[in-house]
């Protein structure tokens, strides 16, 4: 089992970058395909980026593509995700999440493991 613990979430202004990162214990996150999320208020949880476990494919929710990128640093057992551009509809709480075999990168479901959300803010 694998625990994840984000962090680098704030306030930013519109345009700014911020960089999040995703801190894995327990088991090495090489293990793992990986995957952010994200969820508004009153909104359902909504996929955002994911990488595979070599790392060489990586997806993107067509409204981050282009402004946000996915990396993951198996030596350091980290997951990042650099996000460029930000905008007002950005605002969410922001998860990490690990899953033992991906399919459909986008489906929440298929993640096993979820860590427990960082904020972020993007003020107008």
């Amino acid at each position: 089992q694998v625990q994840l613990v984000e962090s680098g979430g704030g306030l930013v202004q519109a345009g700014g970058s911020l960089r999040l990162s995703c801190a894995a214990s327990g088991r090495t996150v090489s293990s793992y395909a990986m995957g952010w999320f994200r969820q508004a208020p009153g909104k359902e949880r909504q996929f955002v980026a994911a990488i595979r476990r070599s790392g060489t494919n990586t997806y993107y929710a067509d409204s981050v593509k282009g402004r946000f990128t996915i990396s993951r640093d198996n030596a350091k057992n980290t997951v990042s995700l650099q996000m460029n551009s930000l905008k007002p509809e950005d605002t969410a709480v922001y998860y990490c999440a690990a899953s033992i075999y991906l399919i459909s990168s986008y489906d929440p479901r298929q993640y096993n493991y979820w860590g427990q959300g960082t904020q972020v803010t993007v003020s107008s």
